[in-house]
């Protein structure tokens, strides 16, 4: 399974934007490797520049626990939530070349992983 959005994928996200764009919330459903959680702990200390350059927060960042309702195989170690001003925000991040040095941390250290956009409802 893919752990990494490609180049196709980013250019859907941004070809999907929605109009007036917006901002932009991206789940993340991580499965960890066999001591991978480290890793991806030095990723997320070291992405914390990169979101700041581009407006970009953890708005939610936990372990998964009790799984109430789910299809089989859904197991997962861990859940994040990172906003993002607009989908081209995220987009510029992960094309930064300095970024990129450090994705390898991420790749390295996870299974599987579900990276997915979000739009916020209209109330």
């Amino acid at each position: 399974m893919a752990v990494d959005p490609t180049g196709a994928d980013l250019k859907r996200l941004l070809a999907e934007e929605t109009h007036p764009p917006g901002p932009c919330v991206m789940l993340n459903l991580l499965k960890f490797k066999e001591g991978g959680r480290a890793d991806y702990n030095e990723y997320a200390r070291r992405i914390e520049p990169f979101l700041d350059r581009v407006g970009g927060e953890i708005v939610y960042a936990g372990e998964c626990s009790t799984t109430l309702v789910a299809p089989e195989g859904h197991d997962w170690d861990a859940v994040l939530l990172v906003r993002y001003p607009s989908r081209q925000a995220f987009s510029l991040m992960v094309a930064d070349q300095e970024y990129q040095e450090i994705t390898g941390l991420r790749s390295g250290a996870l299974e599987e992983a579900v990276l997915q956009a979000t739009i916020p409802w209209s109330h």
